[in-house]
């Protein structure tokens, strides 16, 4: 399959097919070479197994890269969040993080031309026709305005809400064709809450008001950017910012434990502050979408999957933290849980089986000292919440308003996993609690406070 395609694969049936195709070749190979696995020594056997896993994880990442939308982007929180999948898997899923098959140059000047009014050498003074990221809605390209500005146009893919709609269409096989490449990853609600999202996610204008919301609150941030939107060059299919630069993901993690601890630090206040703060989630958190620069400072970008929250919807979750981690008040923290939505009231389980389930989800911040968030406590955290078997699962769910939430921690865990990122993370968030407002806790912390102190109250 070339690395350009000009057209997606838009129709039920073609889609439909290509997963289709994909589940064959994934399973017959396993077919085929079961026989000698059989007959192996215990030493070819792991090799085989090696083999095969890495050859199947890399069509899977060439079909869904190429066929883009819901599928794509499944593949690209599978890379980052679900540390029980095999490494080899996990590598070729990383593929879809930065490195997805583009779209054709000719393809997305049509694009600009039709929502711009020109091609892109008339619109911009300069225009570079190779994309530097392709993603699973749109591709970006490097520009210069008229007026001279550096800018990263993010050019929409035709037909791509058809595609996500004959994507939610073949939901079943795509369910299967995903368990047979992550075995025992349950993808049952992750799959169902993309397809929601998604249809939210091809809106540019909902895009860039998201953006701007908080490129304006962080403006001035001394360690948190966020690129602001040039309104005058975007439209429903195109979202054209300030460009910004910076090392990737795979790069920071060449650098030190220190580097890594300030980046994981700063990404874990941008996530909070966003939410206790601003009320407002950036619900896409796959690494693909940080920038990163030494001493902590990080560009955040994307923000097509933002989720805004009321203070209603809050309340539960600020009581659920006071009662459990200050105040050791179980009961109360139940009935904060069940007052969200997340246990059923009245559920036939005691609440030392409550607290046991969702108190794992508030480790970091139980003990007031540092602590290691490794990959091994964030797939700990995916497998507790994907877990269908458990004593509570009868009585719990994930509320419509809290999905993306969901979405958000379960990335954050595994990011800050990936970096074994250490800190003392209680602090680090009784700054940010409401009802805590602590003191800086750290360099970063004390930098945060002046630049609050800097603020209007109506801007913090």
């Amino acid at each position: 399959m070339s690395s350009a395609t000009s057209t997606l694969k838009q129709s039920r049936v073609s889609r439909g097919a290509a997963l289709a195709r994909l589940a064959l070749r994934i399973g017959g190979r396993y077919l085929a070479r079961s026989p000698r696995l059989l007959f192996a020594s215990v030493e070819r056997r792991g090799e085989l197994r090696h083999d095969l896993a890495l050859r199947s994880a890399d069509e899977v990442a060439e079909e869904l890269g190429a066929m883009k939308g819901v599928l794509m982007k499944l593949g690209q929180m599978a890379s980052y969040i679900y540390e029980d999948m095999p490494l080899t898997f996990r590598l070729s899923m990383s593929r879809l993080q930065q490195k997805a098959p583009p779209m054709t140059g000719a393809l997305a000047a049509g694009v600009i031309a039709d929502e711009l009014g020109g091609p892109p050498e008339h619109v911009f003074s300069e225009w570079d026709p190779l994309p530097f990221a392709a993603a699973s809605i749109g591709q970006v390209h490097r520009a210069i305005t008229r007026d001279g500005r550096a800018v990263a146009v993010k050019v929409q893919y035709p037909g791509i809400a058809r595609s996500i709609t004959s994507d939610l269409r073949n939901v079943g096989l795509l369910r299967r064709i995903v368990g047979a490449a992550f075995p025992g990853l349950d993808t049952r609600s992750l799959v169902d809450e993309l397809g929601d999202r998604l249809n939210e996610e091809v809106d540019y204008f909902r895009e860039a008001d998201s953006q701007e919301l908080f490129a304006r609150f962080y403006d001035g941030h001394p360690f948190i950017r966020v690129p602001h939107v040039v309104r005058e060059l975007s439209t429903a299919r195109v979202l054209t910012s300030e460009l910004v630069s910076g090392a990737t993901f795979e790069e920071l993690q060449t650098w030190d434990q220190h580097e890594k601890d300030l980046a994981a630090e700063t990404i874990h206040r941008f996530v909070f502050r966003s939410l206790y703060r601003l009320h407002a989630f950036n619900g896409d958190p796959h690494p693909g979408n940080y920038l990163f620069h030494r001493g902590g400072r990080v560009s955040f970008l994307d923000f097509g999957l933002t989720k805004l929250f009321t203070d209603d919807d809050l309340a539960p979750l600020v009581d659920a933290v006071r009662f459990l981690v200050f105040e050791k008040d179980y009961e109360a923290f139940r009935e904060a849980l069940e007052r969200a939505g997340f246990l059923k009231a009245g559920a036939p389980v005691p609440t030392e089986t409550v607290v046991d389930r969702f108190g794992q989800f508030y480790g970091t911040v139980l003990q007031d000292a540092p602590m290691t968030i490794t990959p091994a406590y964030a797939s700990a955290i995916v497998r507790r919440f994907f877990d269908a078997r458990g004593p509570l699962a009868p009585y719990s769910d994930v509320p419509k308003a809290y999905v993306i939430m969901q979405r958000i921690n379960l990335g954050l865990y595994a990011v800050l996993g990936s970096l074994n990122a250490t800190a003392n993370w209680r602090r680090i968030a009784e700054e940010i609690w409401p009802f805590r407002n602590g003191p800086p806790s750290t360099p970063l912390g004390e930098a945060e406070a002046d630049w609050l102190a800097s603020r209007t109250p109506a801007t913090v």
